[in-house]
């Protein structure tokens, strides 16, 4: 059964930092473009960083420097590294793999075939 399981989510204070991760089970992550987004309540879901089959990164403007998105083939896991985090930050944060793109592309949540549930981060004084 293919699935993806993301994890690290929680409570933290403005300026904190998590670590969030989406294993696969099932199938695996190498050479597969994978991204993460992630949606607010009342807001449409937003592509926020991504990572290519061959590892080639981006990000959205409004986490660029803060946000680090990483593989490690090994575990067949992804990561985000979320630092300087703001308020505007809080939602659900949800990884998505794609079957067959190489480029990795924001803007296109049907590029991506396979959505894990979600973890959510929240971030509150």
């Amino acid at each position: 059964q293919l699935q993806l399981v993301e994890s690290g989510g929680g409570l933290v204070q403005p300026g904190g930092s998590l670590r969030l991760a989406c294993a696969a089970s099932g199938f695996t992550l190498n050479y597969k473009t994978i991204a993460w987004f992630r949606q607010a309540p009342g807001k449409k879901r937003e592509g926020v960083s991504c990572i290519s089959s061959l590892s080639s990164t981006k990000y959205a403007e409004s986490v660029k420097g803060r946000f680090t998105i990483s593989r490690d083939n090994a575990k067949n896991t992804v990561y985000l590294q979320i630092n300087s985090l703001k308020p505007e930050d809080t939602a659900t944060y949800y990884c998505a793999v794609s079957a067959d793109q190489r480029l990795c592309v924001l803007t296109r949540e049907g590029d991506y075939d396979y959505w894990g549930q979600g973890t959510q981060v929240t971030v509150s004084s």
